[in-house]
C-alpha cells in the first residue's frame, strides 16, 4: 500500500482512542521504589478509566506486558485490573517478550480486533525494576544445557551485547556519548516546556518516610512509616549533560568498554495503557480515534548482538506495509544502549532528526515491560494529523520489534 492509501479510513480499521503513561521513576531509589507492579497497575487503571471516561464493561479483552515478575504477573496483574475497575467479564493475558512486551500486548489486542474476535481491548505494560530486578530474575538453567553453545548465547549480558556491536561495527564511545547527550538535552527541553504533561497521568502512591525521626520504641520488626506522594514528573532526566561530562564515566561492562551508565538506558519503574477499538465501534460509543494501528513485525537476530533488532524489524514492518523509510515522519526507537540504537538508525538510513524528538530511554528510562506502551503515549503527542510513525526496540535473547501507526 502507498502512503496515501494508509491515510484512508475504513470502518474496520483498528484505532487507538487513548494512550497514557505514568511518570518514569528511578529504579531502587525513586518515587515508585516501594510500589509493587500490581499496586502500580491498579492505581494507574483507576486513573486511566477516569481520564478516558470509558465504560469498562465494553472492554472485551486485556493484555499486559511484564518482564521481571514471576510468570509475567499473570495472577497479580489480572487482579490489579479488576481492583482498578475492570469487571471480571474482561479476560486477561500476561505477556513477556522481554523489552517488547508492552508492544506485543498492543499487537495482540490489535490483531484480535482485526480478526473480528473483539471490537475493544485494553493493552499495556508495567515494570517495577525496584522490586523485581535482582537475583530472583536470573533464569534457572537445566544442567544439561549449561554448556550448549546455542543455548548459552541467549544468556549474554545485555551490556556485553552492546559492546559486541560497538566492536563488530566500529561504533566509537565518542559517537555514543554524543548521541546520549543529545537524548538528555531533548528530554530536558521537552520536560521544561511541558511536552510530557498530557501523556502522564499523576499517581498517588505510598513511599517510606525517610524523614521519620521518631526513634522511640525502635523496633526492627515495626513496619516503616509511610507517606503519600503524587508522582507526575519523569525522574531520570538530568539537565546540563554534555558529551564531555559523559566521557568521564567509567565503562560499566568491560574495563576497556564503551558502554556506561550515561549512554545506556536507566533502570526504571513505570506503567502505561493503550485503549484500542474497531473504528466503527469507537464512533458508535462516542470515542474519537487518535491514530490507526497499521501493523507490527518481530524479527530474530543473533542473541550476542541482540541490539541490532530494530535494524531488521523496521525494514520488515515497512516491507509488510508497503512503506519506505522516507515515508515515515516520526520514529520512536528505544535507546537500550546508544551503540545499538545508532547502529539501527544508520543501517536503516533514518534521518536522525526524525528519531526520539523528546529524548529516549537513555534520558528517561526503560521500564522493560512498559516501554512498548510508553512509546505510544509519547509518539501520539509528537505526530501531527496525517503523519505516519514507527515505534521499535531491540529485544533480549536476540530479537527486534517494530510497529506502524497513522495519526488521525
Amino acid at each position: 500500500m502507498t502512503k496515501a492509501q494508509h491515510l484512508q479510513k475504513n470502518p474496520d480499521d483498528v484505532v487507538i482512542v487513548a494512550a497514557y503513561r505514568s511518570a518514569l521513576a528511578k529504579g531502587g531509589k525513586g518515587s515508585f521504589k516501594d510500589t509493587t507492579t500490581e499496586v502500580l497497575l491498579k492505581t494507574f487503571t483507576e486513573e486511566f478509566l477516569k481520564k478516558t471516561k470509558v465504560d469498562p464493561s465494553i472492554i472485551q479483552d486485556s493484555a499486559i506486558g511484564n518482564v521481571l515478575k514471576h510468570r509475567a504477573g499473570d495472577f497479580e496483574h489480572r487482579g490489579a485490573l479488576m481492583a482498578g475497575g475492570l469487571p471480571h467479564t474482561v479476560p486477561f493475558v500476561a505477556l513477556n517478550r522481554q523489552c517488547s512486551s508492552g508492544l506485543m500486548a498492543i499487537s495482540l489486542i490489535a490483531n484480535r480486533i482485526k480478526c473480528g474476535e473483539i471490537e475493544c481491548g485494553l493493552a499495556g505494560g508495567v515494570e517495577s525494576m525496584s522490586k523485581d530486578y535482582g537475583p530472583q530474575a536470573i533464569p534457572r538453567i537445566d544442567p544439561s544445557l549449561e554448556n550448549d553453545p546455542e543455548f548459552i548465547k541467549n544468556g549474554t549480558s545485555m551490556g556485553i551485547t552492546n559492546e559486541n556491536i560497538a566492536a563488530k561495527f566500529n561504533i566509537s564511545r565518542d559517537y555514543q556519548d554524543e548521541f546520549a547527550a543529545q537524548s538528555y538535552a531533548k528530554a530536558e527541553k521537552a520536560q521544561r516546556e511541558g511536552k510530557f504533561k498530557d501523556e502522564i497521568l499523576p499517581l498517588k502512591v505510598q513511599i517510606e518516610d525517610d524523614d521519620d525521626d521518631d526513634d522511640e520504641d525502635d523496633d526492627e520488626d515495626k513496619p516503616p512509616k509511610m507517606k503519600e506522594i503524587t508522582v507526575d514528573k519523569d525522574e531520570g532526566i538530568r539537565p546540563g549533560v554534555t558529551k564531555e561530562k559523559l566521557a568521564k564515566i567509567k565503562p560499566a561492562f568491560k574495563d576497556d568498554g564503551v558502554s556506561h551508565a550515561g549512554n545506556s538506558s536507566q533502570v526504571t519503574d513505570g506503567v502505561a495503557l493503550v485503549l484500542l477499538m474497531k473504528r466503527s465501534f469507537a464512533e458508535k460509543h462516542g470515542f474519537k480515534p487518535q491514530a490507526k494501528f497499521v501493523n507490527c513485525s518481530v524479527a530474530g537476530v543473533p542473541p550476542e548482538i541482540m541490539g541490532i533488532g530494530p535494524a531488521v524489524a523496521i525494514p520488515k514492518v515497512l516491507k509488510t506495509t508497503g512503506l519506505s523509510v522516507s515515508d515515515i515522519d516520526i520514529y520512536e526507537i528505544n535507546e537500550a544502549f546508544a551503540g545499538q540504537c545508532l547502529y539501527s538508525i544508520d543501517t536503516v538510513g533514518i534521518d536522525r532528526k526524525k528519531v526520539n524528538l523528546n529524548g529516549g530511554a537513555i534520558a528517561m528510562g526503560h521500564p522493560l515491560g512498559c516501554t512498548g506502551a510508553r512509546q505510544y503515549a509519547t509518539i501520539l503527542r509528537i505526530m501531527k494529523p496525517g503523519e505516519i510513525g514507527v515505534t521499535s526496540m531491540c529485544i533480549g535473547t536476540g530479537m527486534g520489534a517494530a510497529s506502524v501507526l497513522v495519526r488521525e
